[in-house]
């Protein structure tokens, strides 16, 4: 099942502008965030909604999420006629990553809920030039929590257009310096969450007795 309203869709300009992956993004004060949510209702059938959602009110993207989650996920802190908690896989498509703050309490909620599986794609990293940068080591603290992080790519901003913006049967187009610039972002998250994966090696050697 889809629910699908005009509502919920972004114009053509709208998404462009504030999805592009430039590497300078001047005038892009604002994080975009559309979201599908996904609930298996049977063996062979699934529950889906989606829409999009931006910053208001002086409150970050990510949390006014949080804050529509009882609609958007019936259930999510009870359980089923039979007993059974139910479980929900949630897709974020950022124009921004997400900040320190936000990470931080992204990941405690999610450490409480472990019935819901988040993934994030982003278009652009949040102030991560820094090696040191607070928004670095929230990346980092997403992943521990089980997050799955990656930087969108073609694929990614295609399926975005034909889901989430008011097309008009116009097909989507991609900018010069798209690929480009979604390699070198993809190179800068793996170098900025490569500390993760050292860790979960080291881990596990300790559990082996290595």
């Amino acid at each position: 099942m889809i629910s699908k309203l005009d509502s919920v869709l972004m114009t053509q300009r709208k998404f462009i502008f504030h999805y592009k992956n430039v590497r300078w993004a001047r005038g892009r004060h604002e994080t975009y965030l559309c979201f599908v949510v996904k609930r298996r209702t049977g063996p062979d059938s699934l529950s889906f909604d989606f829409g999009h959602l931006r910053n208001r009110s002086g409150c970050h993207v990510e949390l006014l999420f949080l804050r529509h989650l009882g609609a958007l996920c019936p259930g999510l802190w009870g359980s089923s006629v039979d007993g059974a908690r139910l479980c929900y896989s949630v897709t974020w498509f950022c124009s921004w990553s997400p900040c320190s703050k936000c990470a931080q309490q992204l990941a405690h909620f999610l450490s409480q809920t472990p019935n819901l599986r988040l993934r994030i794609f982003v278009s652009r990293l949040y102030f991560c030039d820094e090696e040191n940068s607070q928004e670095r080591e929230g990346l980092r603290h997403l992943k521990r929590a089980g997050v799955q992080i990656s930087v969108m790519t073609y694929k990614d901003y295609f399926y975005c257009w034909q889901t989430f913006v008011a097309r008009r049967k116009r097909s989507f187009k991609a900018w010069d310096d798209l690929h480009q610039n979604s390699v070198r972002l993809v190179r800068k998250l793996n170098r900025i969450l490569q500390p993760c994966e050292t860790e979960d090696l080291r881990d596990g050697f300790t559990l082996l007795g290595l």
